[in-house]
């Protein structure tokens, strides 16, 4: 399956009493980055979880083209690639065994080229054969974002992506953003580093307190216009 548009609609979950979204509504399109803002705490890896069809809403629908989570099946999780705070990476396996694993869960043709080519992005083709339980956060972040790209998914959702990395390897993820943009790739990111994606995204959609808010178009840097609706 496939789609080109993503569409939540009165998106709402509760987590016993407490409601970490109420009512998110917002639509984005192939070809768009979208930066998802809000303080700690605001539901952003909420709706993150939400969007990768891990978390079901408790009110409210997520549509992927005509298809929901329910209607699409696993064939969905095919078409979304996902970095969350958890990189899901395996310690005791080296760079190129945790590649080659995901690459063939998600029966990715030609395994091996892609693996390698994933290694060389991430600048870890020199690693392949080192476990990854002595790799730097930084070098477990490129890998894990490469493995979150092996299938060329569709839809790609970020929870700080920027963790980690020096200035060099944040330029390479930024122009490794736009590549996936140009590509039709639907792009969401959750981050605080709002000057390393002021000139990368097309929009921002900002949670506070679980609700979307407004953020003004123009009137100074996007951390300046954040700070108005968050104070």
């Amino acid at each position: 399956m496939d789609f080109t548009r993503l569409t939540l609609t009165d998106v709402s979950r509760n987590f016993g009493r407490r409601r970490a979204l109420t009512r998110v509504s917002f639509s984005c399109d192939a070809g768009e980055v979208v930066g998802l803002l809000g303080p700690n705490g605001a539901g952003k890896s909420t709706l993150l979880g939400i969007l990768s069809t891990l978390v079901a809403p408790s009110s409210g629908e997520v549509r992927y083209g005509e298809h929901t989570a329910r209607t699409a099946g696993p064939a969905l999780r095919g078409r979304i690639g996902l970095l969350a705070h958890d990189l899901h990476l395996y310690p005791e396996l080296t760079a190129g065994e945790n590649l080659d694993f995901f690459a063939r869960l998600y029966g990715v043709a030609g395994p091996a080229r892609v693996v390698a080519e994933a290694l060389e992005r991430a600048g870890l083709a020199e690693r392949r054969n080192d476990a990854v339980s002595g790799f730097s956060r930084g070098m477990r972040q490129r890998l894990a974002l490469e493995r979150a790209l092996l299938h060329g998914p569709r839809l790609v959702l970020l929870d700080e992506p920027f963790t980690g990395l020096d200035d060099q390897a944040t330029f390479a993820l930024v122009e490794r953003l736009r590549g996936l943009r140009g590509q039709g790739c639907i792009l969401i990111l959750a981050t605080h580093d709002l000057e390393t994606i002021e000139t990368l995204v097309d929009r921002v959609a900002v949670l506070r307190e679980g609700r979307l808010v407004e953020l003004a178009a123009a009137g100074g840097s996007l951390r300046e216009r954040f700070r108005a609706v968050t104070r």
